[in-house]
């Protein structure tokens, strides 16, 4: 039976459990529910903090987990990403009082407070820079005013948080994070995980594509196919009109009315666009 850590809140747990459902995954009814188990899929989930996930999983007690790229690096923990989920996204970065550093270099001898003390002492170490971490759970962005640090490091989205406390962002971006899956360094993928694997990526996969439908007179075709060449190439059936086929691909959800105009301009008609469900490639 495959063990998975999900997050119980914060910003990554609605998406992940959104994800699992789409995916044919059971989930929690009631915040409250910390465990359930799906039969149907032989598969037991376990609501943890998002940030214990990665030791629960790096000591062997899950099979996998899904987490921020962010909390696994933080944690030290002897796990891997073994695939990125394309939601959750936030970075990474340095910020501190207008003429306090511009760069990463500046912050030699300073005191930087922060929630992840293990991601940012990684980083430090790496960058060459001699600073003091100083370790906040939550919050960060007081520190400063309250004299603790002379910077932060904290997860940004829109760093409008940052901007009310009168903190500017400097220097690079420290990482870029998102929700990702995770294992133990080196485990077998076989399995439940195999198949979890697979029904992840077919959700991505849905959530990028949509199919397109369309027909188109015959002498045309390889113009039409030009736009929307499929995945593995599209399917070609002909019409009862004479002279005329009808052809089906996936085309990315991305910029798909341009390729409708595009078809029309070449003479397609009944162009129809509808979402896939699920997929597997």
């Amino acid at each position: 039976m495959l063990r998975l850590a999900v997050p119980n809140k914060g910003a990554l747990s609605e998406a992940a459990q959104l994800m699992l459902k789409e995916a044919g995954y059971r989930i929690r009814s009631d915040r409250r529910e910390l465990v359930i188990t799906d039969p149907l899929n032989d598969c037991e989930l376990f609501f943890l903090r998002p940030r214990d996930i990665a030791v629960y999983v790096g000591e062997g007690s899950l099979d996998a987990g899904i987490t921020g790229r962010d909390m696994l690096i933080d944690s030290g923990a002897p796990v891997e990403e073994i695939l990125p989920l394309g939601f959750g996204a936030s970075t990474f970065r340095f910020a501190a009082k207008p003429g306090t550093a511009a760069e990463v270099g500046d912050l030699n001898g300073l005191r930087i407070a922060t929630s992840y003390a293990g991601l940012l002492g990684k980083y430090l170490a790496d960058q060459g820079v001699d600073a003091r971490v100083i370790k906040l759970d939550g919050a960060v962005e007081t520190a400063i005013r309250l004299g603790v640090a002379d910077a932060v490091a904290d997860v940004v989205e829109t760093g409008t948080t940052l901007r009310n406390m009168g903190l500017e962002i400097f220097g690079d971006p420290i990482m870029h994070s998102e929700g990702v899956l995770i294992q133990r360094s080196g485990a077998d993928q076989g399995g439940g995980l195999a198949q979890l694997l697979h029904r992840l990526k077919g959700v991505m996969v849905a959530r990028d594509y949509v199919m397109m439908d369309y027909d188109i007179r015959a002498e045309r075709i390889e113009e039409a196919i030009a736009l929307t060449p499929g995945m593995e190439g599209p399917t070609v059936s002909p019409l009862h009109r004479e002279g005329w086929v009808a052809v089906r691909a996936m085309v990315p959800r991305k910029g798909h009315q341009q390729v409708m105009d595009a078809l029309w301009d070449i003479g397609a008609r009944a162009i129809l666009v509808t979402d896939i469900y699920a997929a597997r490639l």
